[in-house]
């Protein structure tokens, strides 16, 4: 990961992909770097569409490819250990899980939210999920 001015907000997000590496974040300022990082999405994931949406409002994006979008524990995991290792170097803004509405992830991300002031970012069936386990 490049280095990046703390005071810009950045949103990160975890997502399935057709390319890029696992336990790597991609910073992405534009749907170029986006596409050239990451490719193409795959059937039934929703990472790289709210990718392109959050850069269509101008935020810059890191990119966490997991292998299943809710499933995959041990990227999410991964995942967020790379944001800590960051933390010093940048602003987390809002912490983006598509497909995700397993407690053990949602709850593990609650912490580096709370202590950096970030929003988690979810679909209404993903909060309903998470609500009725």
């Amino acid at each position: 990961m490049e280095k990046t001015d703390k005071h810009v907000p950045l949103i990160a997000l975890f997502g399935e992909s057709e390319k890029g590496e696992y336990e790597t974040a991609y910073l992405c300022r534009s749907l170029q770097e986006l596409s050239d990082c990451l490719g193409h999405p795959p059937p039934d994931s929703l990472g790289l569409y709210c990718a392109v949406q959050t850069l269509l409002y101008s935020y810059p994006l890191i990119f966490i490819r997991v292998r299943q979008e809710g499933y995959s524990f041990p990227d999410y995991i991964q995942g967020i250990r790379l944001l800590q290792d960051c933390e010093q170097r940048l602003h987390v803004e809002a912490i983006c899980l598509p497909g995700v509405g397993d407690p053990r992830i949602i709850e593990m991300v609650e912490p580096f939210c709370i202590k950096h002031r970030s929003v988690l970012m979810m679909s209404e069936r993903d909060l309903y999920d998470y609500l009725m386990q």
